[in-house]
């Protein structure tokens, strides 16, 4: 499969006005992301990701290290051109609608206005923005902001969207929305490159990931392979019994409603829970394996112990 992201040996220093030294931020990362993928990059605060979009994207140029960008050297015309981006913290001409912020950037890509007329009412649709199409960029909430600065990144069409937290400030349904977008991106035979703290989303869209601590790629892979399929306890939850008569079986609480929540740890335990039960007539509400999850995977990485 053809590569649209490669970076090899990676190195980004900042001075500390403190200091009056360099500090490194990325420390020789290296990986590959491939076409047609939606590519995870995770990190804490602070880790580096940020400044490894602003190197792909030639916004600042690192000490040492190759990128390359569609099988071309990243700071060439042709491959930018075919880049769709959003920062963390875009800024805006907030005077302008949301209609006449897309013609402003529609006309920095050169786009036609018969091109213009079909591509922004789609976008805008997409984005979820199209009753607030005439109203002005200030007037906006965080999360329209973000909508607004995906259906930019879209405009030209791009083989490579780069996504920098695009997730953040929106509702569940708004993240849901942007999820489903950039699914459909996948689906068109895009790639996306993303950066989010919110674990869930990328477990559920992503095809592969990345982890950056310190400046560094400390696990990279498809995430069903660095994902543990191993059950590591089971919860149940149940009406009708005491929290005491399921001692020593698991960790149990009483959760809102009176009912009982015992995560179970021995595989044999769950046979007992399950034998109490019905043996008190106690009714089961739900019996959920809990294996791996990107979270557990992202602390324990993170922080190991």
């Amino acid at each position: 499969m053809a590569t649209a992201i490669r970076i090899n040996d990676l190195h980004k220093s900042f001075k500390s006005e403190f200091l009056r030294k360099q500090k490194p931020i990325l420390k020789g990362i290296s990986f590959e992301v491939e076409q047609g993928e939606i590519f995870g990059y995770l990190g804490p605060n602070g880790a580096g990701k940020t400044t490894t979009m602003k190197c792909l994207l030639g916004l600042i140029f690192p000490e040492k290290g190759d990128i390359e960008i569609l099988g071309q050297p990243h700071l060439a015309i042709p491959a930018k051109a075919r880049l769709g981006y959003l920062p963390e913290n875009p800024y805006f001409y907030d005077y302008l609608t949301a209609r006449e912020f897309l013609q402003f950037y529609s006309q920095l890509h050169l786009l036609k206005k018969s091109e213009q007329d079909v591509k922004i009412p789609d976008l805008l649709k997409k984005a979820g923005l199209q009753e607030a199409a005439g109203l002005q960029l200030r007037k906006f909430s965080k999360g329209m902001l973000q909508r607004i600065g995906l259906a930019q990144a879209l405009l030209n069409d791009p083989d490579l969207v780069l996504l920098d937290e695009p997730l953040g400030g929106l509702d569940p349904l708004g993240r849901k929305e942007i999820r489903d977008i950039i699914v459909e991106l996948r689906d068109a035979g895009k790639t996306v490159f993303l950066s989010s703290h919110i674990l869930q989303d990328i477990e559920m869209i992503c095809d592969r990931v990345a982890i950056i601590v310190e400046g560094r790629i400390v696990n990279s892979g498809r995430l069903h392979d660095l994902i543990s399929q191993k059950i590591l306890f089971t919860e149940v939850t149940l009406s009708g019994i005491t929290e005491s008569e399921l001692h020593d079986l698991g960790e149990s609480l009483v959760i809102p409603g009176g009912d009982i929540l015992i995560k179970v740890y021995q595989e044999q335990n769950v046979d007992k829970v399950l034998g109490l039960a019905h043996e008190r007539k106690a009714r089961i509400l739900s019996l959920v394996p809990r294996t791996q999850s990107l979270e557990d995977l992202f602390v324990g990485t993170v922080r190991p112990e």
